[in-house]
C-alpha cells in the first residue's frame, strides 16, 4: 500500500506528521496516547509542538524528513 501511495505522490512521513499534529491540537495527551498506543511523553511532546509556531515547526519537520531524520515527537 505504501508503494502505491508513493506512486500517487503522497508522502507518507509528511502525511503522518500532519495527521498527528492535527490530533494533538484536538485531543488531550492521555487520550492521544491511549488511542495511538504511544507513550504519554510522546503525546505531550506532540501537543507542545502543535501548540507552538506551527509554521516554523512544519518547516523543521519537512527539512528533517528530507534529510532522512525524524522529528522528536515521531521518535519512540
Amino acid at each position: 500500500m505504501g508503494e502505491t501511495l508513493r506512486k500517487l505522490g503522497i508522502r507518507l512521513a509528511e502525511t503522518r506528521s500532519t495527521a498527528l499534529f492535527q490530533l494533538a491540537t484536538e485531543l488531550p495527551a492521555a487520550v492521544l496516547a491511549r488511542t495511538l498506543g504511544i507513550d504519554i511523553t510522546v503525546a505531550v511532546t506532540w501537543q507542545r509542538a502543535a501548540a507552538g509556531d506551527s509554521g516554523a515547526c512544519a518547516a523543521e519537520v519537512s527539512r528533517r524528513s528530507r534529510q532522512g531524520r525524524r522529528c522528536a515527537p515521531c521518535s519512540r
